[in-house]
């Protein structure tokens, strides 16, 4: 399969309607959609399969058992943003390139501190005007970036 332009990396998703929705974006935009493991649910979970199951089949998406798995494994990419709101750097002044990967951390809990020290230099947010909000939802923020990308 060659290799996508766009990678989208979901690491402990817990919302099925958000991976569902990411899904089907990603299978629009040909990106590989990365699912790191333990899921907040199954894929064959009722609210997935009506967020984007239709698009599943046409999903190029990959499953990994944890974070190391997917880092050493042939699909990995050599360079990963990860998207926080903790980030200094604007999503908007990052320069990606093709192959490049966004990465997003779970619903509940964002990511976890490990990922944000091994991406320190690869942070980036989505300006967000009002910061008294505490962020976007997950699908509206892999839509922002994906399509940036």
């Amino acid at each position: 399969m060659p290799v996508p332009a766009i990678n989208v990396v979901l690491h402990n998703p817990q919302i099925p309607q958000n991976t569902g929705n990411i899904g089907r974006m990603c299978a629009v935009l040909n990106a590989r959609l990365h699912l790191i493991h333990p899921l907040g649910f199954e894929i064959t979970d009722a609210k997935l399969k009506r967020s984007g199951m239709d698009y599943w089949k046409s999903l190029d998406v990959v499953h990994y058992e944890n974070w190391s798995a997917y880092k050493s494994g042939p699909n990995a990419s050599k360079r990963i943003w990860l998207l926080t709101t903790k980030a200094e750097k604007s999503l908007f002044d990052a320069d990606f390139q093709a192959g490049d990967a966004l990465v997003f951390g779970s619903e509940d809990r964002g990511a976890p501190d490990w990922l944000h020290g091994e991406l320190w230099d690869f942070r980036i947010k989505i300006p967000q005007p009002n910061a008294a909000m505490r962020s976007l939802n997950l699908s509206t923020s892999a839509g922002i970036a994906a399509y940036e990308m």
